[in-house]
């Protein structure tokens, strides 16, 4: 039965309408695939030694076991946000004499062979050898390397548990930011308490049994939650929910554009793909964290721009790319309503202006890593409200593929094409360039007020460039109505 259910997972990957459409995806992503295998297993076997050099008086393994606990959570959180569980198209085998048990161990037992628990092993195997060749405890590095396998697949399943509460995913958020400040302020060795518990697993190798319990019991809970949802009433029945209306009054302020904005919020809220998108601004946010302290781009300030536009524009970027997609299921009845083009794009460039400059707002703190930190972040500010707005808006009247809102916007490429790969050029290549340049032949303060300048003639322009942009979208809407009808 298991090789009929993969002949049938085969069959379906290939057969896919999508598949010669995506073949070009496809291929990228094997090769991000590749980049992030070759990283692991660098890191896998070079990491004993790295860390024997850098911290000579430490063992590398006790560093190791002192950061688990971040790279645990950071990896549920990565899961929470990327992963999806792999579920087939069961319908048609509801009606055929094939019992349901089957068909949820086949669902929970592919999960666990899933790329996002094969990667790390690309680590911890590799670093696992080079102890076990350095002289440590045989039968203490197998019950250690037994316990992060385990820890693997059990946060693969509690991932599923957690995986739809909004609840979890911020505690998981609150306890990796939390544990960086306890660690950052010196407030007490966390990284050092939990390290304690990875070494007790080294020295007691017997111990790993209690993370094989951990992930029988994950399981077992998910199999039961599972089995009880695989029904043919549950699939095709319609479900009906009382609908949380939130009060939206305050768009009314913006006048003729309140309508279209009330209904990309609701939009953004109500749905599975927005709702991912709208989470992302969270990790957009906190990316500073993974440059600025870190003494190897002290010296590198192209960078600050990279981050600057990005950490204000997480939303601007992950939201425009696909405009007007968004709106792609129902694009056909937007059209054939009474109201001007250009008022519908003006609520689309509202919305990513006014979240570019909350989120610099928000990412003012960022000023305790230098006053250039700040003043770049300004000036991608300007730039990213007075240029890449514009670029982002320009873009989406290439867009030709629909969008299934239902899906998470995570490692899902329908509804892709060439121009969200593209369009990453003039919104950060760009303008890194640019300040690299000026920054080395001039100086910092002239580049970052260039930056800036470039944002303020766009905002300046404004009305020209929107002007442009909707003849363009009013020239391919036939288009765009014919290609939001087809299936990808």
């Amino acid at each position: 039965m298991i090789s009929r259910f993969l002949n049938l997972e085969w069959k379906q990957f290939f057969r896919s309408a999508s598949f010669g459409k995506s073949i070009f995806l496809n291929i990228l992503l094997v090769f991000f695939a590749l980049y992030f295998i070759v990283s692991f297993l660098v890191l896998g076997v070079g990491g004993f030694y790295i860390l024997k050099e850098q911290f000579p008086e430490k063992d590398p393994l006790v560093l190791v076991n002192s950061y688990l606990l971040f790279a645990i959570v950071a990896d549920l959180i990565f899961r929470y946000i990327m992963q999806k569980l792999p579920v087939m198209n069961i319908k048609p085998f509801l009606i055929l004499p094939i019992k349901r048990d089957k068909i949820v161990h086949f669902i929970l037992v592919k999960s666990s062979v899933s790329f996002f628990n094969i990667m790390g092993l690309f680590f911890y195997v590799p670093f696992a050898i080079v102890l076990i060749k350095e002289g440590y405890n045989v039968a203490g590095v197998l019950g250690w390397l037994a316990s992060m396998v385990l820890i693997i697949q059990s946060s693969n399943f509690l991932n599923f548990l957690i995986n739809k509460n909004n609840i979890a995913f911020g505690g998981l958020i609150t306890l990796l930011v939390g544990g960086y400040l306890v660690e950052h302020f010196q407030l007490f060795n966390l990284a050092g308490l939990v390290g304690k518990g990875f070494d007790f697993v080294y020295q007691t190798p017997i111990v790993a049994l209690v993370f094989l319990i951990l992930l029988i019991v994950l399981y077992i809970t998910n199999y039961k939650q599972l089995k009880n949802e695989v029904y043919l009433d549950a699939l095709i029945s319609e479900k009906v929910e009382q609908a949380n209306a939130s009060d939206l009054s305050f768009a009314d302020r913006l006048g003729d554009l309140a309508p279209f904005i009330k209904n990309d919020l609701r939009l953004m809220w109500r749905n599975k793909r927005t709702k991912s998108s709208v989470w992302m601004v969270a990790v957009g946010l906190l990316y500073g964290l993974f440059f600025y302290p870190n003494p190897m781009y002290a010296d590198k300030e192209f960078m600050f721009v990279l981050v600057g536009i990005f950490s204000t524009g997480t939303f601007l970027i992950n939201f425009g790319q696909f405009i007007p997609a968004w709106d792609s299921s129902y694009y056909k009845m937007l059209m054939s309503q009474n109201f001007k083009y250009e008022r519908y794009l003006k609520s689309k460039f509202t919305i990513m202006s006014i979240s570019v400059v909350a989120l610099f707002v928000l990412g003012i703190p960022y000023v305790y890593f230098g006053w250039k930190v700040l003043a770049v972040h300004f000036a991608a500010m300007i730039y990213n409200v007075g240029v890449n707005t514009h670029v982002i808006l320009y873009g989406g009247t290439f867009n030709r593929k629909k969008i299934n809102l239902d899906e998470k916007a995570a490692f899902n490429f329908q509804g892709t094409g060439a121009v969200q790969w593209l369009i990453g050029l003039p919104l950060m290549i760009f303008p890194m360039a640019i300040f690299g340049l000026i920054n080395w032949l001039v100086s910092f303060e002239i580049a970052a007020l260039i930056i800036a300048v470039l944002g303020f003639i766009g905002i300046a322009l404004h009305k020209k460039i929107m002007a442009f942009i909707t003849k363009k979208y009013i020239t391919n809407k036939y288009v765009m109505i014919h290609a939001f009808n087809q299936e990808n």
